[in-house]
């Protein structure tokens, strides 16, 4: 394979990725409840308002670490 197509795939790859990261931006007020699960942190003093998702953040590590163990299951078939 030629190094430009390598580097084709994988820009082809990085747009695919940067869409469907745009797509879960625009989706993602509409989940109920996501960003406002026990665990989740926010200090308001002040007129400051500090956000921590933390509990949000691990859901969605390891959702999205089983989707990429199922995709690499299946890459390997």
């Amino acid at each position: 394979m030629n190094p430009m197509q390598g580097w084709g795939w994988m820009l082809i790859v990085m747009g695919v990725a940067l869409v469907l990261v745009g797509v879960v931006l625009v989706l993602s007020p509409k989940v109920p409840g996501l960003g406002r699960l026990p665990g989740d942190l926010v200090i308001e003093r002040d007129g400051v308002r500090i956000y921590i998702p933390i509990t949000t953040s691990l859901l969605l590590s390891a959702l999205l670490t089983l989707l990429l163990w199922v995709v690499q299951w299946f890459g390997r078939r």
